[in-house]
């Protein structure tokens, strides 16, 4: 993940819990990590329903609790018993979700049975912090229910500001989870952790590797063959449906599928778990229209029928082993899905634009022989991802820059210069010169064609223009800064020097309301100009301005 896409989310939480350090608002440390937790219960006769919500001040809408309600438990086809553990995620605003799923007296004949889970709600990707968290409160909550789940949030309460590029200690339970908060200008895997020098916890801390990076190699091992495939229907936001075994499985390769991509972001919708209760299941099941760029996770075979009519649909089932090497899906023609116990495969009709690395397939198969560990086979994996979307996006950000207005054009005396509009025909131009800089071989030209049609380059293009806007601000910025503005208004009318003062306070306020990357004492000067300026003008002027 992320391709992940909660930066701005993670972003505002860090500094809205950062401004609360000052002023203590009640629940403001752990509304920075979660918006609740949940316990959702399940009767035989009476269905499931949320039993609890902590904090209780917490507002959900009874859409997000039906929701919550219904996709929390693993589907009855799943044949999941006892514990289990998965993620799902919610269109509203209430975000992305982890479950665990536990019965109660399941064993007990004389008892009736219950079944509860207890879920996480948080708008923040840490997937892999959200299940070490439930792994630790929840076996506590189903032994001792609600005073120990007002403990463990009372203790989230006090959980440090999640700042990026942090190493933070959080305790829950007796337990320490030592987690590093990835920033924005990392790569996949380039950051572990650094032990702290001067603490000596106790007790020792749990340290996560990643709080959101998934083992890649597990989530792909039955498809490795089949890797370059997965990735490009990725870049493409291509709708894909996923059919696994059980929710656990399901949401782990949805979420393992968004995070090829990485560090660019994924721009589609995607469920790691998802239901035929879900609030968008006749949208995304109509036969009306073209399915839209979603990645579903399922595990009911029902949907084998309803979701015939999407273009690609990766059935899994349980890991097969083939000698000393897990048996690999095969893809298959989509007419071939048809019954409810369709074999394992890739339904899809899609040819790579790529070639495969032949070398990736054998060094990772060499391992698996080798029993190299997981993680070093998933590290592997990740750094060739990373270095095949790298590759990609170069040639796209160095045209980019390419329509950028050049600095020496900035005036502070006119309106900043445009920036250029993007055309896909030049930019297919370049591609000789500055193409891939990669070994696979294959169709390059096709595959950008087809990726400007994507929603991840629409979402990749709008958030580039966005960060590109804000640098030629910052440009004029400096160039008005470093002018001389009082002598500029000696030969001006008083009506020209307002508009000049209105213009630099709208500057002013706009460079600090929407956090342009400027140095504050940049600023502080522009503000000192403004003041020096005002204070040339008669004294009538003066006082309206200062009221302003």
């Amino acid at each position: 993940m992320d391709p992940f896409d909660s930066s701005d989310s993670l972003e505002g939480t860090s500094k809205a819990a950062a401004t609360n350090t000052e002023v203590p608002v009640p629940w403001s440390r752990f509304s920075a990590w979660l918006e609740c937790v949940c316990v959702v219960t399940f009767d035989l006769e009476l269905g499931q329903a949320i039993e609890l919500v902590y904090p209780h001040d917490v507002k959900l809408t009874e859409k997000e609790k039906t929701s919550i309600c219904y996709l929390s438990f693993p589907d009855s086809y799943s044949g999941c018993l006892g514990d289990t553990q998965f993620s799902f995620r919610l269109r509203q605003s209430v975000g992305r979700s982890s479950s665990w799923f536990g019965q109660e007296d399941a064993y007990n004949k004389d008892a009736p049975v219950t079944l509860q889970s207890l879920v996480v709600v948080s708008k923040l990707p840490f997937v892999n912090l959200f299940h070490s968290l439930l792994k630790v409160i929840a076996p506590e909550y189903f032994e001792k229910h609600e005073p120990c789940l007002e403990t463990v949030c009372n203790e989230i309460d006090q959980w440090p500001a999640p700042v990026p590029g942090q190493t933070l200690n959080l305790p829950v339970m007796g337990v320490v989870m030592q987690v590093r908060i990835p920033s924005k200008v990392e790569t996949p895997g380039g950051s572990p952790i650094k032990q702290p020098e001067t603490e000596n916890l106790l007790p020792a801390p749990t340290v996560l590797p990643s709080v959101h990076e998934l083992d890649l190699f597990k989530c792909f091992q039955s498809a490795l063959i089949h890797v370059q495939m997965l990735w490009e229907l990725m870049l493409l936001g291509e709708p894909v449906v996923v059919m696994a075994p059980s929710p656990t499985v399901s949401s782990e390769t949805v979420l393992a599928l968004v995070s090829t991509i990485a560090p660019l972001r994924y721009c589609g919708d995607y469920r790691p778990y998802f239901t035929i209760h879900d609030s968008e299941f006749k949208e995304y099941t109509t036969r009306t229209q073209a399915p839209p760029n979603v990645i579903l996770g399922v595990t009911n075979p029902f949907f084998i029928k309803t979701f015939q009519c999407w273009p690609h649909i990766i059935r899994l089932g349980d890991l097969k082993m083939s000698g000393d090497l897990p048996k690999q899906v095969k893809v298959k023609k989509l007419a071939k899905l048809k019954t409810l116990d369709t074999k394992t495969g890739i339904y899809t009709a899609y040819k790579t634009f790529l070639h495969k690395d032949k070398a990736l397939i054998k060094r990772l198969l060499k391992g698996i022989q080798k029993k190299r560990p997981s993680e070093v086979q998933s590290a592997i994996l990740k750094r060739h991802l990373l270095e095949q979307t790298q590759s990609f996006i170069l040639p796209l950000e160095r045209f980019l820059e390419s329509l950028m207005p050049p600095q020496r054009s900035m005036s502070p005396w006119k309106t900043p210069p445009q920036i250029r509009s993007f055309s896909q025909d030049e930019f297919m131009k370049t591609l000789e010169q500055t193409g891939p800089q990669q070994t696979l071989k294959g169709d390059w030209t096709g595959l950008y064609r087809r990726f400007f049609r994507s929603p991840n380059f629409d979402g990749w293009y709008r958030l580039r223009h966005r960060e590109m806007t804000q640098k030629v601000e910052c440009l004029h910025l400096e160039a008005i800064c470093a002018a001389d503005l009082l002598t500029w208004t000696k030969d001006k009318s008083e009506v020209e020097i307002v508009d000049l003062i209105l213009k630099l306070r709208e500057k002013l306020t706009r460079a600090r309301k929407h956090q342009l990357p400027v140095k504050e004492e940049l600023l502080e000067r522009l503000e000192q100009s403004i003041l020096t300026i005002i204070s040339s003008l008669p004294e009538d002027l003066q006082t309206l301005l200062h009221r302003q």
